[in-house]
């Protein structure tokens, strides 16, 4: 079985005049895996899986797979508000030879615990597949429940694990206290990455790692070598950009930058439209700061635009300056 840890990163779609860009998106897949990074999630929130056809969707999956070739983890996006939707999704993606699929809550039904056990337990039933569930109440009005993970966990031996995105550490504390002690918790949100590792995370889901992947490894791993200090030094460089991809709703910003690096169009699909002027220029003053690209040079920023490290003697004092 695949390990579902580290950097795993929440791929974009790329879309050119109106339709799934798919040369791009293989050489964004190919990116990924040469910069390190453990697993590739498509067709998340992050992947427009929302705008996308049912067509769409499963050949995106497949690219995925396809360009991967078993290099990395493919945690395929499966979740619907949906039941029969989301078992199909699932079907579809163990079929096609994904490691995983990430099960989110089903949104705007507003079901009760029972409901969501029910849910997920027959997603999880419907296949082999290692089952992630996906836990954003402020996306899908609707909180998972320890309680509840933990029936899942217990009942359903392919629920390997949750990518939390509810915000509460005390909620995710309660997650690896009652649940089995292989049960993994994923960071769903960049900026909670670190405090999430400190109480047994083993990963993040990451929206950042589309354009910062081999920093958000080296940000994990210095965690993982008990490295704390170059941990936190990270978490606090990264920190100012990881806010800056939420000016809007995500993927807005993400897809703005790519486009700022020249990785992809910014292309988005209504209900989603393009940054607002005052934001757009914050996220560029971040990209300054950070130290992405000269601002005289972003016409040819690529995907090979070299990415920061945390290695100097005197990134403490140049922190302590910001």
């Amino acid at each position: 079985m695949k390990i579902f840890r580290g950097s795993i990163v929440a791929i974009v779609t790329p879309f050119k005049d109106g339709k799934v860009d798919e040369a791009k998106f293989k050489e964004l897949i190919e990116f990924q895996i040469k910069s390190g990074t453990q697993g590739i999630v498509p067709c998340g929130t992050t992947g427009e899986s929302p705008t996308l056809s049912h067509e769409e969707h499963s050949r995106v999956i497949e690219i995925c797979i396809q360009a991967a070739r078993g290099r990395v983890s493919i945690i395929a996006g499966t979740g619907s508000n949906s039941t029969a939707e989301a078992i199909s999704l699932t079907k579809h993606a163990a079929k096609a030879g994904a490691n995983a699929a990430l099960v989110v809550a089903p949104y705007y039904n507003k079901p009760t615990q029972e409901g969501l056990y029910l849910h997920f337990k027959a997603v999880a039933q419907c296949s082999h597949l290692s089952i992630l569930l996906y836990n954003i109440a402020g996306r899908t009005a609707i909180n998972i429940e320890p309680t509840t993970m933990v029936r899942l966990a217990n009942d359903c031996k392919n629920i390997v694990g949750v990518k939390e995105a509810s915000g509460s550490l005390d909620q995710m504390s309660m997650i690896k206290h009652l649940c089995p002690k292989d049960f993994l918790l994923l960071s769903g949100d960049d900026s909670l990455t670190l405090p999430i590792l400190s109480i047994g995370g083993v990963g993040v889901i990451s929206v950042a790692a589309n354009i910062i992947p081999q920093d958000i490894v080296k940000f994990i791993q210095t965690f993982q070598n008990g490295q704390l200090k170059e941990a936190q030094e990270w978490h606090y460089k990264l920190l100012p950009l990881f806010k800056a991809l939420f000016l809007e709703t995500n993927p807005i910003p993400i897809k703005e930058a790519m486009g700022m690096l020249g990785m992809c169009s910014p292309e988005l699909r209504l209900p989603l439209c393009p940054m607002s002027a005052a934001n757009r220029e914050k996220l560029k003053s971040s990209f300054s700061n950070y130290g992405l690209f000269k601002e005289k040079n972003s016409s040819k920023a690529s995907l090979n635009a070299p990415q920061n490290k945390v290695n100097s003697k005197n990134h403490t004092a140049a922190l302590t300056r910001k």
